[in-house]
């Protein structure tokens, strides 16, 4: 197993299987592995909440859920997940890491897209999604659905994992000298300040003046582990540029926007975006935080892929407008480059991406 710091890639994720560091109630299927992550599995029960918790250094999870729960639910049978509801249920993947490899977990791009609230709980956990290096214990995956109900079930995949050796952020040199190196977004003159900053494209992506959607309320269901299964104006509002060039956010309403920017993460980094200061706008820029290495690249066939903002605003309207800044990309180091990068022949469902929706919608 490697030595060297930085984001572990998909070999050695599978190697870490393979010694028992993470454990399996079954065997890894086609696609969970990716290049810089690994899909996380629900498991055979989850639990209707009172509320959100963290367990904190006394207590494990399973301890919470018996004080807190209002019952169980059978995922095996396939489940509903209202929305406003807190959920937590078992993962079929635990850890028994070893005491230099670390993880942070993250939703998947098509949870975050759905607007379906995840994160990951370990058992004494003082923050949710960060699990300390040598953690020997079950994972658990809260689940709230912000927009739509969902269908989910045993096996469904909502969120991801990274493993990571040792300290592997670039810092402000380091962004700026990848940046020379690779152009990492096409702006000819990016911000680079904790990150690289990607602005909102509020001046249309077609003929038509398309410039994101917002979802509906009162919807059908989404089942989460269906590709192109639901028609996309059951669930979303089409926003067009009406010459104005920015768009007003209602509060509490959820809208999928791109960035100005195409993106690239090289094969030898990986890359997240962070959530956006609050200082400078009330309002969440993706849920949806990991870029494997080969997003965007030409060497995945990529040429550039813009970033899905994911946007919600808090307690007050807020006027977005073109070209501004809504979220910054932090690059890692990979320990080692993957076998395989994101979107080369992987299956992955938005590399060379535009505007685009969650791979559930046709």
């Amino acid at each position: 197993m490697t030595s060297s710091p930085g984001i572990l890639p998909a070999h050695t994720i599978e190697a870490l299987a393979q010694s028992g560091a993470i454990t399996l109630a079954s065997p890894f299927v086609a696609g969970q592995v990716q290049p810089a992550s690994l899909d996380l599995r629900l498991g055979k029960r989850a639990w209707r909440m009172r509320a959100s918790f963290l367990p904190g250094p006394d207590r494990p999870v399973s301890a919470c859920i018996e004080r807190l729960s209002l019952h169980e639910i059978d995922l095996e049978r396939g489940a509903v997940l209202e929305t406003d509801c807190v959920y937590v249920a078992e993962l079929m993947e635990g850890l028994a890491l070893p005491h230099h490899i670390a993880a942070a977990a993250n939703p998947k791009s098509s949870t975050g897209r759905i607007d379906v609230f995840t994160r990951v709980i370990a058992d004494h956990a003082r923050a949710f999604d960060m699990i300390p290096a040598g953690y020997h214990g079950p994972l658990y995956a809260e689940i709230s659905p912000r927009t739509f109900p969902v269908l989910a079930r045993s096996g469904s995949r909502l969120s991801q994992v990274r493993f990571r050796h040792g300290h592997a952020r670039l810092d402000d040199a380091g962004h700026r000298a990848l940046h020379a190196r690779e152009k990492l977004v096409t702006s000819s003159e990016p911000s680079i300040s904790d990150g690289v900053a990607v602005s909102v494209d509020l001046a249309g992506f077609d003929s038509s003046g398309l410039i994101g959607y917002r979802a509906k309320r009162h919807t059908g269901l989404i089942d989460v582990d269906k590709i192109a299964a639901h028609d996309l104006l059951d669930f979303w509002e089409p926003i067009h540029d009406r010459g104005r060039r920015d768009l007003i956010l209602d509060p509490g309403e959820f809208y999928i926007l791109a960035s100005k920017e195409a993106v690239r993460v090289p094969p030898d980094h990986a890359a997240e975006m962070t959530p956006f200061d609050p200082l400078v706008g009330e309002f969440r820029v993706h849920y949806a935080g990991f870029f494997d290495p080969g997003f965007g690249a030409a060497e995945a066939g990529g040429a550039g892929a813009r970033a899905v903002l994911e946007v919600r605003s808090h307690d007050v309207p807020f006027i977005l407008e073109d070209g501004q800044i809504v979220g910054r990309l932090v690059y890692e180091r990979m320990a080692e480059a993957p076998r395989a990068l994101y979107g080369a022949g992987l299956g992955s469902n938005y590399q060379a991406q535009g505007l685009k929706l969650s791979k559930h919608f046709r």
